[in-house]
């Protein structure tokens, strides 16, 4: 994509490629806005668009919308709806549609969110199973499915019945034996790669915009970013395609992230069928939000956590309806999911455990210990992983997506085979290593030994000496640990639909369990110790291995997203644990804190600020003292701002300007005499306009002067026809004085979205700053020295940076350029002594 060259762009993303949405509706009435440095100004908005042309207003992909401009124009929607609905009956009823379109909406994205999901639970299920064998009876039905009706699985083989056939007994004919293992390794490779150069070749070919999590994406569009083609059709199809492909290759990835993108796409495409979406970013965007929390809802069947992650993990604007619209989109979308009934289990939750056993105090030092587990995992992913993508960027290795999907797929096969717990699917992974060991279990971990006098059908089994099954699969888990971690790093990031909840939970959830596990063996060997005897008595069932398991994956989740209480709701309602939820606060809480001691940013911000979008996080503090004028644009020595006049500019003179700067606006000043400001023109807006009026309006040539104001300007006889530009024009842009601090500004553009604000000095235009400056101003503040000027500065001298030592203003080429200021000795000592007082 092409980057702008620009320094001080409205918006810095790039991409030229216009695309415009609807035209822009005709405002009427009266408005007050207040402006960034505190003065109101009142315009009429009629002289705004009194002349509305198509394509005005729109933004182009890679810009950041104008939330107050999208605030207003739906206020002046609502208020002509509202003002007409009385007139006929027909005006009524549109009255009404536009009142339930947003329910509307969120119910339809609700609706599909559920049926895909639903689709894709059963379709991943199948294809991993498909990797092993085939149900003969019936092809479609995953192993577990084809045992249900046969009468032949016992109770250690529950899963093994004649209906289902391995792929060595259908190809060589033997079941057992070195050959047959052999044979069923060679063909799990060979549908993994399938599956993984499937996805892959899909996503380069019809919708890169397919690969990855996506929430990094989401959460920089509902910032107010556009990225065409990002929530689009195509993406939402191939999606869902090869997200089945690619959690049914096997790699160490989960379904969670990208399900939040495909409920996404639903809200994308369904706020296409209402114009009160359709026309308005801003609104798009409510929308968006509570898709987002659907995403989450039929990703792990808990609607009310998928609400609380919207909220804090990727919504920027979140309204008090939208949260209501959010709740009744994720209860439709859970309520749909529970419908199709993908798990088999008749539950909404995926994992769903019951504990017999309460916990004790002194267990909270374990799953604290498991919190900085989860803190150390996080941090270290964080690293690993950003580096290893940014390594991907910057070398050739990244021009061959294909070939690294492969290599990574393959690695994954090979070395996931051999072990048990690596070769099956990561959430039947989790399961097995949540579920507590009761009389119906056959698993490797529950090879306890058994007295013979306790019974079978007791709920509460005490605990018992470990058995071999126990220590052998210790050995194993220990080693998918170590797989888990590895293959997590290199996989999230690649071409094809990647979420990061599971394989977390998955990491977590084996050091819980090894864990829990040695905990429950020191009670059982020492219950006369002193932090025992108090609570475990011989033969008590006192330790729930499964528990450390749950608190493990929710630490080690915490610390990669460094989500909090919607990570804690999640979990509980995944596995219905309500009892458990002070551990689990616990564990997140302690991850988080361990987590953000070696850096705040999660993984989801981190690949944010690897991909360079635009995107200011409200979670972060901004505790430096620099002003507006250390930051804004133009900066000494460089090219002066560009500014138009209001009434002494020709056509001509407008698309020399276009044509040779690259900036997205341009500030209007009264004339070269009164820098005085009069508004703020976007570069996309004035371009579209000259070509209407060139189009459409006779007598329009190059020599037409062009003015801003509401009246044309006294003109000779022979002068060619003028062209009135003022309902382009933006006449209470947001303004700060270059004494504001930096912290302010910060605040304004995180609360208010804006796209760029001027800097003034009584009233004369100095400069501007956009939100990339911010950035980059915030980036250069992580690596160096906080900046000589503190906000008392400049007051003590006397004379701000717009003026010499002498107090009188500097001299400016068009009025705004700012020479370079010539530094008193004595102000120079100064600043060293303010220089050694800051390093000390």
């Amino acid at each position: 994509m092409d980057m702008p060259s620009d320094p001080y762009l409205p918006y810095d993303g790039g991409g030229r490629n216009c695309i415009p949405l609807q035209e822009m509706q005709k405002r009427g009435a009266n408005y007050t806005m207040t402006n960034g440095g505190g003065i109101n100004s009142t315009t009429h908005l009629l002289d705004l668009l009194d002349e509305p042309i198509p394509g005005v207003g729109t933004y182009d992909d890679f810009h950041t919308i104008d939330w107050v401009r999208e605030k207003c124009k739906d206020r002046e929607r609502h208020r002509k709806i509202t003002s007409k609905k009385k007139d006929s009956v027909w005006e009524f009823i549109k009255s009404l549609y536009d009142a339930w379109s947003g329910w509307l909406v969120v119910t339809l994205t609700g609706l599909a969110s559920g049926a895909l999901a639903g689709l894709i639970d059963i379709a991943a299920d199948w294809m991993t199973d498909l990797k092993e064998g085939i149900c003969l009876n019936a092809m479609w039905f995953n192993h577990e499915q084809c045992c249900w009706g046969s009468n032949e699985p016992t109770f250690e083989a529950r899963n093994e019945c004649p209906q289902w056939k391995t792929w060595a007994e259908l190809i060589i004919g033997q079941a057992n034996g070195p050959g047959s293992y052999i044979m069923n390794y060679i063909m799990y490779i060979f549908w993994a790669l399938g599956f993984g150069f499937l996805a892959v070749s899909l996503v380069k070919v019809f919708a890169p915009y397919a690969c990855g999590s996506g929430i990094p994406e989401i959460k920089t569009i509902l910032s107010g970013f556009i990225i065409r083609g990002y929530l689009g059709k195509w993406t939402l199809l191939i999606k869902t395609i090869t997200l089945v492909l690619a959690v049914a290759s096997g790699l160490s990835l989960g379904k969670e992230g990208p399900l939040v993108h495909v409920a996404c796409c639903c809200g994308n495409i369904f706020s296409y069928l209402f114009p009160k979406y359709n026309k308005n970013e801003a609104k798009k965007r409510e929308v968006l939000s509570a898709a987002s929390a659907a995403g989450v809802s039929v990703a792990f069947g808990a609607p009310i956590g998928g609400v609380l992650f919207s909220l804090e993990e990727v919504s920027y604007y979140f309204p008090l309806k939208t949260l209501w619209r959010s709740f009744f989109a994720a209860l439709v979308a859970a309520f749909i999911l529970r419908s199709i009934n993908p798990f088999g289990n008749s539950r909404l939750v995926l994992f769903y455990v019951e504990y017999h056993t309460p916990w004790y105090l002194f267990e909270l030092i374990p799953f604290i210990l498991l919190g900085v587990f989860g803190g150390l995992w996080g941090a270290f992913f964080i690293r690993a992983n950003i580096a290893w993508c940014r390594r991907r960027k910057t070398t050739k290795f990244g021009k061959f997506p294909v070939l690294e999907v492969i290599t990574v797929t393959v690695i994954t096969a090979v070395v996931a085979f051999p072990n048990q717990y690596t070769r099956k699917n990561t959430s039947e992974l989790i399961k097995e290593l949540f579920t507590d060991c009761g009389p119906l279990e056959s698993s490797p971990l529950c090879d306890y030994q058994t007295d013979a006098n306790v019974s079978k059908l007791l709920d509460d089994i005490p605990d018992r000496p470990a058995g071999q099954g126990v220590y052998d699969a210790i050995g194993k888990l220990a080693l998918a640990l170590i797989f888990k971690i590895i293959m997590t790093i290199f996989t999230f990031g690649i071409k094809v639909p990647s979420g990061l909840f599971i394989p977390s939970m998955a990491i977590g959830a084996i050091a819980g369990r090894i864990v829990g596990i040695a905990v429950e063996q020191l009670a059982y060997y020492h219950h006369d110790w002193f932090i025992f005897s108090q609570w475990c008595n011989v033969g008590a069932d006192c330790v729930t291995p499964g528990l450390y398991a749950m608190v493990g994956a929710a630490a080690c989740l915490g610390g990669v997203t460094r989500m909090t209480v919607s990570l804690v709701v999640i979990v509980f309602e995944l596995t219905g644990g309500l009892e458990y939820i002070v551990p689990l606060m616990a564990a997140v809480m302690t991850s988080k804190w361990v987590g953000d001691a070696f850096g705040r940013e999660g993984i989801y911000e981190s690949h944010i600020r690897l991909n360079g979008y635009p995107f200011l996080d409200a979670k972060e503090e901004f505790t430096h003292t620099t002003l507006a004028a250390d930051v804004m644009r133009p900066r000494r020595n460089e090219t002066p701002l560009s500014v138009m006049t209001q009434d002494d500019m020709t056509v001509e003179d407008l698309e020399v300007m276009i044509n040779e700067t690259t900036y997205n606006g341009f500030p209007v000043i009264v004339s070269r005499e009164s820098q005085r400001l009069v508004g703020f023109a976007l570069r996309r807006d004035i371009t579209i306009a000259l070509e209407n009026a060139r189009r459409k309006q006779e007598g329009i040539v190059s020599s037409s002067r062009v003015h801003f104001t509401q009246h044309a300007p006294t003109l000779p006889a022979d002068s060619p026809r003028p062209l009135k530009l003022r309902s382009i024009l933006d006449m209470s842009p947001f303004t700060v004085t270059d004494h504001t601090p930096m912290e302010i500004v910060v605040d304004i553009f995180r609360k208010l979205g804006l796209r760029q604000c001027l800097v003034t000095h009584n009233g004369n235009v100095l400069g501007i700053i956009t939100k990339k400056n911010i950035l980059e101003h915030l980036e250069q503040l992580k690596h160096h020295v906080e900046p000589l000027a503190s906000p008392w500065h400049y007051n003590e001298k006397g004379h701000p940076p717009s003026h010499g030592s002498n107090g009188r203003p500097r001299s400016r080429v068009n009025h705004v350029q700012l020479n370079t200021i010539e530094e008193d000795p004595e102000e120079s000592e100064e600043e060293v002594q303010l220089l050694k007082s800051t390093v000390i």
